[in-house]
C-alpha cells in the first residue's frame, strides 16, 4: 500500500492494557478495510466506465483513459463525472452529441451512482430500463431522440428517485403507472413529447415542479396539479383549473348522441355497400395486393400472367396495381409491385412471424417477398426510416433488403432469393442420400461468417438494444459457396412488442425469462445456442415452431449438452473430423457455452467473441492436445 500505520499501545501496566491493545488493533483493521474498499470500488468504477465508453459513440471521451483514475477522493479526473470518497456518484454529459442508447446493465455496476444527466444529445431508441439502478435520485434525458412507449414497470424499484426530465423527445403512450407510484418524486418534466391519455392523479403538494405542455393529453386536470401555471399544460386537449372550465355535461351528452347517430348512419351505409360489392364480385380474385396479398401471391403460383389477364378481363376487374415499392439502393434491378403480384409465386414458409414467397419475375430474376402483419410498433415515417437504415447495410454475411412496401396493416420486405436455402434445412431437414451433410470445415466457416455478420450489425446499429434480435438457424441462409447470410435482423423495434415477446429469439433468453430484460449480450446468447446446434446437430426446442404462451426456455437444452457432453455428442452427420481436429472442435464448443452464460455480466462480449472465433482453426496445431482441452472443459463446467 506504500504507507504503514502503527498504533502504539498505552504505556500502562494496569489490567486494562490488553483491552486497549485489542482496541488499537481493531481501529487499524477498520482503517485498512476502509482504504482497501475505496481502492476496490475505484478499480471497479474504472472498468465499468471504460465499458460504458465503448457502448456509446459520437463524442470522444479523451479523458476517460488508463493514465489516471476516474476520481481522487471528491475530485473527478474524467470529464463529466461527479465524485465522492473516490467513487462516482453522478454522470453529467450534456450537449456532447452522444449517439446510441444508454446501457443500464453497465451503469448498474456503479454502486454509488445516484444521478445521470445526458441532456441535449443524439441518444435514441426505446426508453432505457433503469430498474436495476435502484439508488438513482435523478434521471435527466431531455432533448434527445428516445421514442416509443415507456413500459408500465419502467420505474419499479426506484424508491429514491426525485427528479425526472424527459422533455423534448419522441415518447408516446400514457405516463407509466410505476412513475406515478414513485414515493419521493418531486420534479417531473414531460413537455414536448407525444404522450397521451388523461393526466394521472398526484397528491396535492407532492410535485414541486411539473410540465406537461405540448403532448396529446386530454380531459380534466387533476386537483393535485392545479397549482401549476397554465403554460405547463398548453398544447394539449385539457380543461379545468388553471385552464378554461370543462364542457358542461349536458352539452357533452348532446355531442356524444350526435356522434353516435352519425357513426350509426355511416356504418349502415358501409354495410350496405359491402353487401353490394360482395354480390358483384363473387368468385373474383381480390383486386390486387391491398386486400389479401397471401391469396393473390398463392394464386399467382397457379395462374400464368396470361391466364390471370384473361380472368380479369372476363370479369371486368381492373386491379389497382399502382402502388409503389421503395427501393433501398440505386443499383438494384428495378421492378414494380405489380410485377411481383403477376409473377409465378411459390410459398416458402408461413409462421407466426411472417410468410415468405418465392417470386419468379418475367426477366428471370428470382426474389423473396416476406409479408409481415405484426409490425405496427412504429408509424409510417419511423418505420420507413428504420427500414431504410437497415437497407444501407452492406456486408458479405448480411442478406440485403432490396425494397419494401408499407401499408398500415401489413408490410412487405423484398430480397434476392438464395438457392441453398437455410442452415436449419441443412442441419435438420436435408434427408436426401444424394446430398452431403455439412462437414466440420464448412460448419466452422458458417460460424465465422455468422459472427462477422453479427459484429457488423453491432457496429452499424449501435442504438439497437439487440441488433439482430431473432438469430436462429432458420434465419441464416447459405449461398452456393456455403457462406452464411443473416436475415430478419433489426426488426425488434418495429415489431409489435407483445408479438416480439411471444415469438422472437431474444425474448427466450435467461435475462428476459428471469428479469424481463434484454441487452446487447442477448444476441450473443442466441449465437451460443446456434453454435451448440451446429456442433451437435440437435434441434433446440421451441426455436422454429413457436406458439403463444409456450415460452419454455432453452436452459434445459443448454444444461443437458454441457453436462452430458462427450466427443460422441458431436453431430454424427458431420464428416471431416478426427483426432487431428477434435481439439479445435472442442474450442468452438466451449465458445458456444461461454455465449450461453446465464449471467449477462459474465457472458462473453462481441469483441472477445470475434477474437476467440478467429483463433479456431480447421486442424489442431502442434501445440494443441485434445485430451488436455477436454479435461479443461470438464473441470470448468463440472465445477459450476
Amino acid at each position: 500500500m506504500g504507507a504503514h500505520l502503527y498504533v502504539r499501545a498505552p504505556l500502562s501496566t494496569s489490567s486494562s492494557s490488553p483491552m486497549w491493545a485489542h482496541f488499537g488493533r481493531f481501529i487499524v483493521f477498520l482503517l485498512i478495510l476502509t482504504i482497501s474498499t475505496m481502492h476496490l470500488a475505484n478499480a471497479s468504477d474504472f472498468e465499468t466506465l471504460i465499458e460504458f465508453k465503448k457502448s456509446i459513440s459520437g463524442y470522444n471521451l479523451t479523458t476517460w483513459n488508463t493514465t489516471m483514475t476516474p476520481c481522487d477522493n471528491n475530485v473527478a479526473n474524467w470529464e463529466g463525472l461527479l465524485c465522492t470518497n473516490g467513487t462516482v456518484w453522478g454522470i453529467e454529459l450534456e450537449g456532447k452529441g452522444l449517439k446510441g442508447n444508454i446501457d443500464t446493465y453497465i451503469l448498474g455496476e456503479l454502486s454509488s451512482l445516484v444521478s445521470i444527466s445526458f441532456n441535449d444529445n443524439n441518444l435514441e431508441g426505446h426508453f432505457p430500463d433503469f430498474g436495476m439502478l435502484d439508488g438513482l435520485r435523478e434521471i435527466s434525458l431531455s432533448d434527445n431522440n428516445f421514442n416509443g412507449e415507456i413500459s408500465a414497470n419502467a420505474f419499479n424499484g426506484l424508491k429514491w428517485l426525485k427528479k425526472i426530465n424527459l422533455a423534448n423527445n419522441n415518447l408516446v403512450g400514457q405516463i407509466p403507472r410505476s412513475l406515478i407510484r414513485l414515493p419521493k418524486l418531486q420534479e417531473l418534466m414531460l413537455q414536448d413529447n407525444q404522450f397521451e391519455g388523461e393526466l394521472p392523479h398526484f397528491d396535492p403538494g407532492k410535485l414541486s415542479l411539473a410540465n406537461f405542455a405540448n403532448n396529446h393529453f386530454r380531459g380534466r386536470i387533476p386537483e393535485g396539479l392545479q397549482s401549476f401555471p397554465a403554460s405547463q399544460f398548453s398544447g394539449n386537449d385539457l380543461c379545468g383549473i388553471p385552464l378554461a372550465e370543462c364542457q358542461r355535461d349536458g352539452t357533452a351528452t348532446t355531442t356524444v348522441i350526435i356522434i353516435v347517430l352519425v357513426l350509426a348512419t355511416s356504418l349502415a351505409a358501409l354495410v350496405w355497400a359491402i353487401i353490394i360489392l360482395c354480390r358483384r364480385r363473387h368468385h373474383e380474385l381480390p383486386s390486387g395486393y391491398p386486400h389479401n396479398s397471401s391469396i393473390i401471391l398463392t394464386a399467382s403460383a397457379n395462374l400464368s400472367t396470361h391466364e390471370k389477364g384473361e380472368t380479369s378481363a372476363q370479369n371486368g376487374n381492373k386491379p389497382d396495381l399502382t402502388m409503389k415499392l421503395t427501393f433501398l439502393t440505386d443499383d438494384e434491378h428495378k421492378f414494380e409491385l405489380k410485377d411481383l403480384l403477376k409473377a409465378s409465386a411459390e410459398i416458402l414458409g408461413s409462421g407466426m412471424f411472417g410468410s415468405s414467397y418465392k417470386i419468379d419475375l418475367k426477366d428471370g430474376n428470382v426474389m423473396v417477398v416476406k409479408r409481415f402483419k405484426q409490425m405496427n410498433n412504429f408509424g409510417k415515417e419511423e418505420f420507413c426510416d428504420h427500414i431504410k437504415r437497415l437497407g444501407r447495410l452492406r456486408h458479405p454475411n448480411i442478406q440485403p433488403i432490396v425494397a419494401f412496401h408499407y401499408r398500415k396493416d401489413e408490410k412487405l420486405l423484398v430480397s434476392e432469393y438464395v438457392d441453398n436455402i437455410s442452415l436449419s434445412y441443412h442441419l435438420h431437414g436435408n434427408q436426401s442420400n444424394e446430398s452431403q451433410s455439412l462437414d466440420w470445415p464448412t460448419r466452422l466457416k458458417i460460424v465465422k461468417g455468422v459472427v462477422k455478420g453479427l459484429q457488423n450489425l453491432y457496429t452499424n446499429l449501435p442504438s439497437l438494444i439487440v441488433p439482430h434480435g431473432h438469430l436462429k438457424s432458420s434465419n441464416v441462409l447459405l449461398n452456393k459457396n456455403y457462406e452464411p447470410l443473416l436475415t430478419d435482423y433489426g426488426l425488434v423495434p418495429v415489431t409489435n412488442q407483445e408479438h416480439a415477446r411471444d415469438f422472437m429469439m431474444a425474448y427466450k433468453s435467461p435475462e428476459y425469462q428471469q428479469l424481463s430484460r434484454i441487452s446487447k449480450k442477448t444476441d450473443i446468447w442466441c449465437l451460443g445456442v446456434l453454435i451448440l446446434e451446429i456442433m451437435t446437430g440437435k434441434f433446440p426446442p421451441n426455436t422454429l415452431h413457436q406458439s403463444k404462451g409456450h415460452n419454455t426456455d432453452l436452459t434445459d437444452f443448454i444444461n443437458y449438452i454441457s453436462e452430458q457432453f462427450s466427443v460422441d455428442m458431436f453431430d454424427k452427420e458431420m464428416s471431416g473430423f478426427g483426432k487431428s481436429r477434435e481439439g479445435e472442435m472442442m474450442k468452438l464448443f466451449k465458445i458456444g457455452l461461454s455465449c450461453c452464460e446465464k449471467d449477462v455480466k459474465k457472458r462473453i462480449d462481441i469483441q472477445q467473441l470475434v477474437m476467440k472465433i478467429e483463433d479456431v482453426k480447421e486442424r489442431d496445431g502442434p501445440e494443441d492436445d485434445f485430451q488436455s482441452t477436454y479435461n479443461d472443459f470438464q473441470s470448468t463446467y463440472s465445477s459450476e
